[in-house]
């Protein structure tokens, strides 16, 4: 640590230039509820790279560590031989105030012969569009621009809302594009709705959305057969 000494003689100390990192550590300062002054805006995460999900729950610790209240739903993801039930996420998303988060996936994979059964990925995705509906809905009553209890109910409205591998379930015709497009008009003006998924493009976002983010794998391990890690993937 080096030691400044200023004119009026007094000294602040700062990290040693020299030292690895080399860098000041902030103070955390303690979450409690806040309103965000500028959310309402509605951002799609699409392509076949990884971390769409990734950037998507970024944000949500992001403002969540800010007070607002955060909630994340999950199309598709009902786990697979080669993940665990309880996912990483989901320990962190519980340790952190002001965010919570369901799943409505079915097991497997739609389409992939992983054992699971299509028929019932359809209704679980219909089943979660059902749920998102009323997520919105329920934003649509309450007051955006006033904090919300940090472990308050998310029907009561979130400030930012995350609609993980919508945009999959779509793309898969598990629910309708349209519906989805649909979904997103009826958000009140001050949700940040985040939807992602989908290795093809969202074209029916065009316009829709304020931020569509092409997330594009140069080159993936998967390709060379490395499975889900603990820690990277889930």
């Amino acid at each position: 640590m080096t030691t400044d000494t200023h004119d009026d003689g007094t000294d602040d100390e700062r990290p040693d230039a020299q030292s690895p990192g080399g860098g000041a550590a902030p103070e955390p300062e303690p979450i409690s509820p806040a309103a965000p002054e500028e959310f309402g805006l509605v951002q799609a995460w699409w392509g076949d790279g990884k971390g769409k999900t990734t950037a998507a729950m970024g944000m949500g610790f992001r403002a969540a560590g800010h007070g607002y209240r955060v909630h994340m739903l999950q199309f598709m993801k009902g786990g697979a031989d080669s993940v665990d039930a309880v996912r990483g996420e989901y320990n962190a998303i519980a340790a952190m105030p002001g965010f919570s988060y369901e799943n409505a996936g079915h097991y497997g994979w739609h389409g992939l012969l992983d054992g699971s059964a299509d028929g019932e990925h359809e209704a679980k995705a219909r089943a979660a569009f059902e749920r998102a509906e009323t997520l919105v809905a329920g934003a649509r009553e309450a007051d955006l621009s006033t904090p919300f209890p940090l472990d308050g109910d998310p029907d009561a409205g979130v400030h930012l809302l995350i609609l993980d591998e919508i945009l999959y379930a779509a793309d898969r015709g598990l629910v309708d594009a349209d519906a989805v497009v649909d979904l997103v008009e009826s958000k009140p003006d001050g949700l940040e709705l985040v939807v992602t998924g989908s290795h093809d493009e969202p074209t029916y976002l065009d316009g829709v959305a304020d931020l569509i983010t092409n997330v594009r794998k140069v080159a993936h391990p998967f390709d060379d057969g490395q499975r889900a890690r603990r820690g990277t993937e889930f």
